[in-house]
């Protein structure tokens, strides 16, 4: 196929479809960042009142710091997951769909659109839990740029598995299976509460093989210096996770696989 007439990459394009999907959650702000920093305060509330007392350190920290980059890290991943699963399951289900695929924008661009947006969103709610959270517990960031790394790979591959359940999914209560059955357990069993160290060997095993893992550790090390597993491993996991899924999305773009009717 020649050289469209505005060029190889449509920018223009990318960066409107980039800006509609920023602008959906910033219109709700109170849903998609004021709630996230709720949501983390009342887990390092709960969680720390009940527990720390009888947990004393771990790692040598105390229990609410070794606690705070994990919840930072699900809130993160679960709403760059929800951003980009509800915005394309909604124009699937009202039927608008093609406004977003009529356009003359290629799959890697309608997929960098999409995904952009969920990575917005979850660096928003790491910065403004972090700002809330993180001074109140005294905590500072050990490696700014690891901690950053994780924030945006988690970010881009959840997002795209946020495609991937929209994209499968017809209705809300197939979309609400996939996020309890898929991307809860995920971040609830990998590490958040938790060193997966002090495990029995099998499910400390199993749990190096949960992708999450990875994002929780990693940003944990980049937030307090500590990690269960090497951060470059970690990164590395990271991003071969992001390119798979990255992949699968654009070929389903590419196809339209369940977007045309």
């Amino acid at each position: 196929m020649g050289e469209r007439r505005f060029g190889r990459v449509n920018w223009l394009g990318t960066a409107t479809l980039t800006r509609r999907e920023i602008a959906r959650f910033l219109n709700v702000w109170t849903q998609t960042v004021l709630a996230p920093i709720i949501t983390a305060a009342l887990f390092l509330g709960v969680f720390t009142v009940a527990f720390a007392a009888r947990r004393g350190e771990v790692d040598g920290l105390p229990f609410a710091h070794f606690l705070a980059p994990g919840i930072v890290m699900m809130a993160v991943i679960q709403n760059a997951f929800a951003n980009t699963s509800s915005s394309l399951l909604v124009s699937k289900i009202q039927r608008n769909i093609v406004d977003t695929l009529m356009p003359p924008l290629s799959a890697g661009e309608l997929v960098f659109g999409y995904v952009t947006g969920g990575i917005a969103r979850g660096l928003l709610v790491a910065l403004a839990i972090t700002v809330a959270v993180f001074p109140v517990l005294g905590l500072g960031i050990a490696h700014p740029l690891w901690a950053l790394a994780f924030v945006l790979t988690g970010s881009a591959s959840l997002a795209l598995l946020g495609l991937i359940a929209a994209t499968l999914a017809e209705k809300f209560d197939q979309m609400a299976l996939i996020t309890n059955f898929v991307v809860t357990p995920l971040s609830f069993l990998s590490g958040t509460f938790y060193s997966i160290t002090v495990l029995p060997a099998p499910l400390e095993l199993l749990s190096r093989f949960n992708p999450v893992f990875y994002l929780i550790d990693g940003f944990r090390y980049g937030v307090l210096g500590t990690s269960d597993a090497d951060p470059r491993l970690g990164l590395a996991v990271s991003l071969a996770v992001v390119v798979a899924l990255w992949l699968l999305v654009w070929s389903w773009f590419r196809r339209g696989y369940k977007l045309k009717a």
